[in-house]
C-alpha cells in the first residue's frame, strides 16, 4: 500500500486506482442506458416520463449512503496517511452499520409519504400511477441501496479498486439481465425497472461487504468495532454530509428542471429523462477519475506531502478536463442518432438533441468542479466542501433557471445548467487556490 501511495510515479498510482472506478462507472452507465432504453421500448411517454420524474428519489438513496461512504473513505485514507489503523478499523465498522440502520429509517419515511413526495417530485395524474409503482419498490430497497454505496467506497481507500469494481459491476450485469425479464416478460413495466434495480444492488452490498471481510486489513465489517467517539464522527460527518448534498442537489436540480419542463408538455420531461441519461455516459466517467483519485489526494493529505499532492491536483485536473472536451464533442455530433435509441418520436429526437448539446457544451468546466470538489472532501475540508455541494446544482442553478425562465422561458430553463457548470468553476478555482496558498503559507 504504501509503495503505491507513497513511491509509485503519479500517472501509475492514479491509473491504478482511478481505472477500475471508471470501469466501474461505465458498468453504471451501460446499466443506465440498458433501463431507460428497455422502459422506453413500452413506447408509453407518460411511462417513461413517470420513471423519470423518480430520478431524484434514486440520487437520494446514494447521497444518504454516501454520508458514509464518502465521510468515512475521506477519513480513513487520511488516518492511514498518519498510520492510525486501529481508529481506521472502527470508524469503517460505524460508517457500514450506520447505513444500515438509516437505510431501515429511510424506507419507513418514504413509504409513509409517498403522496406528497411523488407531487413535490412532479407527478401529473396521467403519470402517477406509473411513477408510484416505481416509487414504492425503490422504497423498500433503499437499505442495500444505501449499503452498497459504503464498502465500495471503503475498499478503495486501500488500494483495492480492482475488488470495488467487482462487487459494483456484479450487481450492475445482473440487473441489466433482469430488466427485460420483469418490465417485458413478466409484464411488469416501471415496477419491473425498480425491482430489478433493487436486486442488483442488494447483491452488490453482499459481494461488497465480502471482499471487504476478505482482503481488507484497515477497514473492518465487525459491528464490534462500530462504536466511535464523537470527534471521529463529526469528521465523517462533515465531509460525509456535504458529499451527501452534492448528490441531494442533484435530485434538487433533476426536480426543479422537471418541475419547470412540466408546463411544456410530457413529451419534453420525456426527452430530459433520454437526455440525463445519456448525458451520465460521460459524467460518470468523470465522476469515476475523480472518485478513483480520492484515496491517493486523502493519503498523500494525511501523510503531509505537499508537493506531490499538488502534483496529483495538477494530474487529475489535466486527465478530467481533456477527457470530457474530447467525448463532449462525439456526443454533440451524434446526440440525434443516441435520442433516436431510446423513443422514435420525432419531437422527443428534436427537443432531445438540442437539451443534449447544451449540456455538453460545459462538460470540461465540470470536470474541473469534480477536481475541486474531490480535493475539499479528501483533505477535510468541510467548508469548502460544504460550499461545493450546494453550488453547481443547487444555488447557483436554482438561481440560474428561475432568472432564466422569467427572461427567457423554455431555452432559459435548458442552459440554466450549463451556465451554473461554468459559474461553479470559477467558484471552486477560487476556493482550491485559498486552500493551497493556506498550506503553503502554513509550511
Amino acid at each position: 500500500m504504501e509503495d503505491l501511495f507513497e513511491r509509485a510515479p503519479i500517472p501509475r498510482a492514479y491509473f491504478k486506482l482511478a481505472l477500475p472506478v471508471v470501469l466501474s462507472m461505465v458498468a453504471s452507465m451501460i446499466y443506465n442506458l440498458a433501463d431507460t432504453f428497455f422502459v422506453s421500448q413500452t413506447q408509453n411517454t407518460n411511462l417513461v416520463a413517470g420513471v423519470a420524474l423518480c430520478t431524484p428519489l434514486f440520487s437520494l438513496l446514494i447521497a444518504i449512503g454516501d454520508i458514509f461512504g464518502l465521510g468515512g473513505s475521506s477519513l480513513i485514507s487520511r488516518l492511514l496517511g498518519e498510520k492510525a489503523f486501529q481508529t481506521g478499523r472502527r470508524v469503517s465498522s460505524f460508517c457500514l452499520y450506520g447505513a444500515v440502520v438509516f437505510g431501515l429509517v429511510t424506507t419507513i419515511l418514504l413509504l409513509a409519504f409517498e403522496r406528497p413526495i411523488l407531487h413535490l417530485l412532479g407527478a401529473t395524474a396521467v403519470t402517477y400511477v406509473y411513477a408510484a409503482q416505481f416509487y414504492r419498490i425503490m422504497a423498500l430497497g433503499a437499505m442495500p441501496i444505501i449499503v452498497s454505496i459504503v464498502p465500495g467506497n471503503l475498499i478503495r481507500t486501500e488500494g483495492f479498486a480492482t475488488q470495488s469494481m467487482i462487487g459494483t459491476m456484479v450487481g450492475t450485469v445482473i440487473t441489466i439481465i433482469l430488466d427485460p425479464i420483469l418490465i417485458f416478460s413478466l409484464g411488469m413495466g416501471a415496477a419491473g425497472a425498480a425491482l430489478a434495480t433493487v436486486i442488483g444492488y442488494t447483491i452488490s452490498a453482499g459481494v461488497l461487504v465480502y471482499l471487504t471481510w476478505r482482503y481488507c486489513q484497515v477497514v473492518s465489517v465487525d459491528v464490534r468495532l462500530s462504536r466511535i467517539d464523537g470527534h471521529l464522527l463529526r469528521q465523517v460527518l462533515f465531509i460525509g454530509i456535504p458529499g451527501a448534498i452534492t448528490n441531494l442537489m442533484q435530485a434538487f436540480g433533476t426536480a426543479v428542471l422537471n418541475r419547470y419542463l412540466v408546463d411544456y408538455g410530457p413529451t419534453r420531461v420525456a426527452a430530459m429523462g433520454i437526455v440525463l441519461k445519456v448525458y451520465m455516459i460521460i459524467m460518470l466517467v468523470m465522476v469515476g477519475f475523480a472518485f478513483g483519485a480520492q484515496p491517493l489526494i486523502g493519503y498523500t493529505f494525511g501523510a503531509k506531502n505537499r508537493v506531490r499532492f499538488k502534483q496529483i491536483l495538477h494530474f487529475d485536473l489535466l486527465v478530467e478536463v481533456v477527457y470530457a472536451l474530447v467525448f463532449a464533442v462525439i456526443l454533440m455530433i451524434f446526440a440525434p442518432q443516441l435520442m433516436a435509441l431510446f423513443l422514435h418520436n420525432p419531437a422527443v429526437i428534436q427537443t432531445g438533441t438540442y437539451m443534449l448539446r447544451a449540456f455538453l457544451v460545459t462538460t470540461p468546466f465540470v470536470g474541473a468542479v469534480l477536481v475541486y470538489t474531490t480535493v475539499f472532501q479528501s483533505t477535510g475540508k468541510a467548508s469548502g466542501a460544504f460550499i461545493m455541494s450546494i453550488a453547481r446544482q443547487g444555488v447557483v442553478f436554482y438561481v440560474m433557471v428561475v432568472l432564466g425562465a422569467q427572461l427567457f422561458g423554455y431555452h432559459g430553463v435548458i442552459w440554466a445548467q450549463p451556465v451554473a457548470d461554468v459559474l461553479t468553476c470559477g467558484l471552486g478555482w477560487l476556493l482550491t487556490k485559498l486552500l493551497l496558498n493556506r498550506k503553503s503559507s502554513a509550511n
